[in-house]
Order: C-alpha cells, then sequence, then structure tokens
C-alpha cells in the first residue's frame, strides 16, 4: 500500500511561536482559520499529534462542523478521523479525551519505541492500538503502516518535534502555515520547529502555492517536496 498523503498543519505567531508558557491554552487561530483547519480535516483520513500536544491541551481531535460529520457519514466514512499519536516515553494518560471521545473511526493508534512499549505495559491496551516501531526508520515505518490500514490523507497538526521530524526527513507533502498577529517573545515557548538538518539546506526555497488572507489571520500553502518557484506578483484571496 501507499504511504498517506502527509499534510503538515500549524498556526504561528508573527515570532515563530506555536504557543506561550502561561497554562491556559493559547489560541491562535480566529474563527475563520479554525474552520478552514475543520475542512481541511474533513477531507483527511486520519490526524496526528505528539504525545506532548495531547499533555499539554488534551484536545479531542474531532470534526466541528455537523454538516462535515453528516456529509462524511454519507460517503461511507466514520464521522470522525482516525485518531493518531506518537510517543517514544510512554508518558500517555489513558483518561486522555482522544481515547474517549468521537472514536468513530475505531481505536486511536499509538505508536512508540520498544522502550516506550515497555513504560505503557497494558495500561492503554484497552482504549487505543498500540504499535511498537524498531526500524531505525520510524516516521517512514509509520507512514508505511497508516498505508497498510488504509489511510490515504494524513493531517499533522504537531507539535514541535513531530512537525521537525516530518520535514527534516522529507516526508510532508503539504504545509499550510497560519501567521496570527501575535508576538510571544518567551525564550522557552514551543517554536514550529527545532533546528534540524533540513533537505536542501538554509538556501533552499519550497514551492509556495497560495495565500489567504482570513480577517486578522494570513494562511500560506507550501509544497515542501517541491523548489519549483512562484512569479512574483501571485495573487493574495482574501
Amino acid at each position: 500500500m501507499a504511504r498517506p498523503y502527509v499534510v503538515l498543519s500549524v498556526a504561528v505567531s508573527l515570532d515563530g511561536y506555536i504557543d506561550d508558557t502561561i497554562p491556559e491554552r493559547l489560541y491562535l487561530s480566529n474563527d475563520r482559520d479554525f474552520d478552514g483547519v475543520d475542512a481541511l480535516r474533513a477531507d483527511c483520513d486520519a490526524i496526528l499529534i505528539g504525545a506532548e500536544t495531547v499533555r499539554r491541551d488534551d484536545p479531542r481531535l474531532w470534526l466541528r462542523s455537523e454538516q462535515r460529520r453528516a456529509a462524511r457519514v454519507a460517503a461511507g466514512k466514520p464521522a470522525n478521523l482516525v485518531k493518531v499519536t506518537v510517543t517514544r516515553s510512554g508518558d500517555l494518560d489513558p483518561a486522555a479525551k482522544m481515547f474517549h471521545q468521537f472514536i468513530e473511526a475505531g481505536k486511536p493508534l499509538v505508536y512508540t519505541t520498544i522502550e516506550g512499549r515497555e513504560k505503557l505495559g497494558d495500561q492503554l491496551d484497552a482504549v487505543a492500538a498500540v504499535t511498537a516501531i524498531t526500524d531505525t526508520d520510524f516516521w517512514g515505518t509509520l507512514l508505511d503502516d497508516l498505508g497498510h490500514r488504509g489511510i490515504e490523507r494524513l493531517i499533522v497538526e504537531g507539535g514541535t518535534q513531530i512537525h521537525t521530524a516530518f520535514l527534516s526527513a522529507g516526508l510532508a507533502d503539504e504545509l499550510r502555515y497560519a501567521v496570527a498577529p501575535l508576538l510571544i517573545g518567551q525564550a522557552d515557548a514551543p517554536r514550529f520547529v527545532q533546528p534540524a538538518d533540513f533537505p536542501g539546506g538554509s538556501r533552499r526555497r519550497l514551492e509556495f502555492v497560495d495565500a489567504t488572507v482570513l480577517d486578522d489571520v494570513v494562511v500560506l500553502r507550501y509544497l515542501p517536496k517541491s523548489t519549483r518557484s512562484i512569479p512574483t506578483g501571485q495573487s493574495v484571496t482574501r
């Protein structure tokens, strides 16, 4: 089976952060951008986040739109996506919302290492399907397994380590990059990516697709596997 088409989706501040260090959750997006992400989710088969995002935000990972859920059911799909998370440490709470809410597509999937599987033991077995990856190509093997499970389109929503891993391994097909009019300025706050050896290095220009203005948020789309340039004067959709 082919690997799924991978879309990275992220919202960042003007200075490149995806969150701050205040305990209360920071919402970088606005209502129109949230709806755009919801539409993107509806076109995918699975959604992936890292264990740190599970611990920090405890998201439900559902489709907000009742109409989109209904449209998926009418098309013979589950109302919500297959949920996927990755943990190397095995530090996951079986009471997390992603394991119990909106799981029409079946048990959420957890990918981990041998060490992580040993730490988890059987504590997630009742609420998730846990797979320990032994291959050195961790992320490629993960995508192969998702492909075998029938996942054709995967949306990846972070956090920092996950986005860095997919981009540095050259596994992201598309990047949806929403820029919010905020300045975080906190040195310990998480950024979009960490330092890494990205394909092509610092001089490689990713292919720009389009830009959409959603009130005070600007959404940029790129194709990370391509370097074909777009002519100057590309229109901006408002």
